[in-house]
């Protein structure tokens, strides 16, 4: 039986699946998720109709899809694997650049890594973490360790990347921890244990209310919480199972009662660590819980 590689990354929430050709050496994505994730569809069944209508389109207009395939079989929502159109990665820009509005251009951006938005480049360096060693195993759970990461993100994009804020910030009517008492909170975080989920948790969320740095907080402390579950307990967290409401209503709870947050981090947890897909994938999921 031959194994295909696949992929997943998600834009939007919404998946974009791809399937390597070993004889040609380059991915091929599902034509349908292209279409879903650009117009933010949720039924299949609709973006498969907009992809035919589209198809048609560009043969009218005189836009030469060259590249495009049915060799490849997708999962299917119901689980089964079906042969649908893919393209390759220079026929998915240039549906995109010729899509009919503009919602192609931020797709576009995201699929090609040129976003350049502070968020966009700052996740093309998330995306490079899995290739790096960035943080020594002695450091990981600590206010170093972490500085490492936010450095590593916000490098070159904030003038203040890895460096400990010296203002007090509040966000949503919460203010975090007191800049003056901040560096003393982060001493204590440092001494606290993380043998067991509990104590992870405890430690991810208290990190949370001392939030050390002006921006970048979130994103950099949810990579530093999966380093932890996979150096102490062989586990990491499969981000898409945590719906993005969910999330931040648990994280704005967890100062003072950290039940959901553990509910949904339990629910989603792992042991799949050395999984290049799941990665790339939380990075896609908690860039997108910063969005507005």
């Amino acid at each position: 039986m031959i194994i295909m590689k696949t992929s997943i990354r998600f834009y939007n929430d919404r998946e974009v699946r791809a399937v390597w050709d070993e004889e040609h050496n380059k991915w091929w994505f599902s034509a349908i998720d292209i279409v879903r994730a650009i117009n933010n569809e949720e039924d299949y069944v609709k973006a498969g109709n907009y992809w035919r209508w589209l198809k048609k389109k560009f043969s009218i207009d005189g836009i030469q899809l060259v590249s495009v395939t049915h060799e490849f079989k997708f999962e299917a929502p119901d689980g089964k694997k079906r042969a649908a159109d893919a393209l390759d990665n220079d026929c998915v820009q240039i549906v995109a650049k010729h899509y009919p509005n503009n919602r192609a251009n931020a797709f576009l951006d995201w699929f090609t890594y040129s976003d350049n938005t502070i968020d966009g480049q700052s996740r093309k360096k998330a995306y490079e973490l899995w290739e790096s060693h960035l943080v020594e195993d002695k450091n990981i759970g600590t206010t170093k360790g972490l500085q490492q990461i936010h450095a590593y993100l916000f490098g070159g994009l904030y003038d203040f990347a890895g460096q400990i804020r010296t203002k007090t910030i509040s966000k949503g009517g919460f203010t975090f921890c007191v800049a003056q008492y901040l560096h003393q909170a982060l001493q204590t975080i440092n001494k606290m244990p993380e043998n067991t989920f509990d104590e992870i948790v405890d430690k991810y969320v208290e990190m949370n209310v001392a939030h050390p740095f002006m921006e970048g907080n979130g994103r950099s402390t949810r990579i530093w919480l999966d380093m932890i579950f996979k150096k102490r307990l062989k586990k990491s967290i499969d981000w898409s199972k945590i719906n993005k409401n969910d999330y931040l209503r648990a994280m704005e709870l967890s100062a003072t009662d950290s039940t959901l947050i553990r509910q949904l981090l339990a629910g989603a947890l792992t042991n799949k660590i050395d999984d290049r897909e799941l990665f790339m994938k939380g990075i896609d999921y908690s860039y997108y819980y910063e969005e507005n």
